[in-house]
């Protein structure tokens, strides 16, 4: 298994692509090891995988987590699930990608630099699809 990371902008088009990594690389140990130049004003919308992960110049926005024994208040869960419905865009997106079934399935290619190739091309078209029928900017 191999993975990428993948950033993308409101109206969901992929800005960003990491290069390839073994499928049992973390994903946090993946975001320190990719330089990317966040803009300033940037939000970054990241799960518990990146839990240390913070921007120099930027927000970071995770949902907030129930605390032991305790329960979370009405606005702690509106907000969550504002986020929820933001990270089913965002998973849709990646189900989209994957359309190509050559992302989906077992990859053999095993020359160098050509797992990463085939991952631009499909993120590449997935954006080409997007400009031909825009989705809606997430919010």
């Amino acid at each position: 298994m191999v993975k990428n990371m993948r950033l993308l902008n409101a109206a969901l088009t992929s800005l960003f692509l990491s290069a390839t990594s073994a499928g049992s690389t973390h994903d946090k140990r993946m975001a320190d090891a990719t330089p990317y130049p966040w803009p300033a004003g940037s939000r970054l919308l990241q799960d518990l995988g990146f839990m240390a992960f913070t921007l120099n110049r930027g927000e970071t926005i995770m949902p907030t987590r129930k605390p032991r024994g305790r329960a979370l208040t009405r606005t702690q869960k509106a907000a969550n699930r504002r986020l929820a419905r933001r990270r089913v865009r965002i998973e849709q997106v990646n189900s989209s990608v994957k359309r190509c079934r050559i992302v989906h399935d077992i990859c053999r290619l095993r020359k160098a630099g050509v797992r990463d190739l085939v991952m631009e091309v499909c993120c590449g078209l997935r954006n080409f699809r997007t400009r031909l029928t825009p989705w809606q900017v997430m919010v």
